[in-house]
């Protein structure tokens, strides 16, 4: 695999602002549970190994069952994930690929239905970082 630049090295200012956003979202109501799918999730999609490999292992050392780990790209198709973990990972695919059909009114509908306005809120922000350092780590090619 080629060598590029790592943006800490060369910008440690950006990736001082980026590392200000995920220490926003581990203060707020998001629980760490609900964040690392959402990581685990849109890294997934994205194909990004280096943050797919970190939040895995993040997911094992909070107790997430494994079963449930290899079976999140399928995760409408179990029963292993609760109506509201379901939701989360609807609204992560939808902001992941956005350029699809963006976020439907009935995803987003039903997401207000389920949670209340701010914890809405930081799912969205949390969707939005772990896309951002998505694209960190894959244009980079983040090192292992």
């Amino acid at each position: 695999m080629e060598q590029r630049i790592q943006i800490d090295a060369v910008e440690p200012n950006a990736f001082k602002a980026m590392f200000n956003l995920e220490n926003y979202m581990q203060q707020g109501q998001l629980t760490k549970q609900h964040y690392e799918l959402i990581k685990l999730r849109a890294s997934q999609i994205n194909g990004c190994a280096f943050c797919i490999n970190m939040h895995t292992e993040e997911s094992l050392k909070l107790g997430e069952d494994p079963k449930r780990l290899l079976l999140l790209d399928a995760w409408r198709d179990t029963d292993y994930f609760s109506e509201e973990e379901k939701m989360i990972l609807q609204l992560t695919e939808e902001v992941t690929m956005i350029h699809k059909n963006g976020v439907t009114d009935h995803t987003y509908t039903k997401a207000l239905s389920i949670f209340d306005e701010n914890y809405f809120a930081q799912i969205i922000m949390g969707i939005v970082t772990i896309n951002a350092w998505n694209r960190i780590a894959i244009s980079t090619l983040k090192p292992f």
